[in-house]
């Protein structure tokens, strides 16, 4: 990789990332990122130090010369790549973290992907962790920070990340403001990013309570009525649960007041509905349910799982007049805890239940297809995942359900 002087061409795709006290984490980033498969005066690399106290600085200039290193007097975090932002020169722009990293290739087929389709913004890598297996965002038009390659016209429009989040839903905020200015936010199956998942400098007890205050914030924010209070109390009675759960609850209740003092004060915003409902789907969880229990004469169902989207599919149930008998979480079920009236129980206590159908109430394609694999595994019932997570770079396919096993 080489610096471009004032003449040349400017690159076509830059690489930004922030860093904090992870100085041979980044180092290892760094040196993947040059393996990218591009012509070296093809990219750039941009590092924002987040106020480092490891030697991280030092180490990069001295070990990459040619990386551009934006040092700061204090720690911006994820946030911080708008300060690279601003500095960039490339067409298309590359979000990743200091841990992670796109596989040989995948910024070729990001290139392409943003060559037929004009109007994509932001093109979602497949994130695939240490031990093979896989992460993304919980909803499926959501860009993630640590691999989420953008159109830079789009980021200039729209803006960059909420520079008062710091970290936790900033991903959120970005792809709503593009979704609402027309530009396509799509995950792709053929680009791939490694993502360590570095343990250092991660702290739960901060992530518990800007989860709390960001979300509510960020719903308050952009959410049209009659969403916006709605979503706002459900997700707070979700990071609620998981608070308990991991014994975070401290940290959860002084982010779930300062969300919602920040953001009844703030500014009202509202996207489209148009732009609401392709992130919510809300109207499409109802038809697609509507379908299925008209089609299979469901009465009584499950949910799998407490989704992010937890509220389209218990409003979707309501309106087809479907009984709920509880939610089954593997994370939070066996507690004794109940979200909106529904209990949050084990696999193994919902499997004894009575019901005709379980619903795969989760739109995250990861977790959506290990539920349904999982489920398919445990019952003979019915196993439905409305919107079949199998190819997120194409349209969504018609409700998926599993044919009735051998008795």
């Amino acid at each position: 990789m080489r610096p471009h002087s004032a003449i040349s061409d400017p690159p076509r795709v830059s690489f930004l990332l922030p860093t904090f006290n992870r100085r041979d984490v980044v180092l290892h980033t760094l040196d993947c990122i040059q393996a990218c498969g591009l012509p070296p005066g093809d990219f750039e690399v941009l590092v924002v130090d987040n106020a480092s106290t490891d030697g991280t600085a030092d180490a990069i200039c001295a070990r990459f010369p040619s990386v551009t290193l934006l040092r700061q007097s204090v720690n911006l975090g994820p946030c911080a790549k708008n300060v690279a932002l601003a500095a960039a020169n490339g067409e298309f722009v590359v979000f990743l973290d200091d841990d992670s990293f796109p596989q040989p290739g995948a910024i070729a087929r990001m290139l392409n992907r943003f060559q037929t389709d004009p109007r994509l913004g932001a093109a979602v890598f497949t994130i695939t962790l240490p031990d093979g297996s896989q992460e993304c965002s919980a909803y499926p038009n959501v860009c993630i920070g640590c691999g989420t390659g953008f159109r830079r016209q789009a980021l200039l429009e729209v803006g960059g990340l909420p520079e008062d989040f710091f970290m936790a839903a900033e991903e959120y905020d970005l792809s709503l403001r593009l979704l609402d200015a027309g530009w396509h936010v799509r995950s792709f199956d053929d680009l791939h990013v490694t993502h360590l998942k570095s343990p250092v400098s991660r702290f739960p007890a901060r992530i518990a309570r800007l989860d709390a205050r960001n979300n509510t914030l960020l719903a308050l924010r952009y959410f049209p009525e009659p969403w916006r209070m709605l979503y706002a109390m459900e997700w707070l009675d979700r990071y609620r649960l998981m608070a308990i759960a991991n014994d975070d609850r401290a940290a959860f209740w002084a982010g779930a007041a300062a969300g919602l003092v920040r953001g009844i004060a703030a500014e009202h915003c509202p996207i489209r509905a148009e732009a609401f409902e392709q992130f919510a789907r809300i109207e499409q969880t109802y038809l697609r349910l509507d379908h299925v229990a008209r089609q299979e004469r469901l009465r009584r169902i499950l949910f799998v799982d407490l989704g992010k989207n937890i509220p389209a599919y218990r409003l979707a149930a309501e309106r087809c007049g479907l009984e709920v008998v509880g939610i089954a979480d593997s994370r939070l079920g066996g507690r004794g805890l109940w979200h909106r009236g529904l209990p949050i129980i084990t696999d193994g206590h919902a499997l004894s239940l009575s019901f005709d159908a379980a619903v795969v109430s989760n739109l995250s394609p990861v977790h959506a297809r290990q539920r349904l694999i999982a489920y398919r595994r445990y019952t003979s019932r019915r196993v439905i995942d409305l919107f079949q997570a199998v190819r997120r770079d194409g349209p969504v396919r018609e409700a998926c359900i599993t044919p009735r096993a051998a008795a």
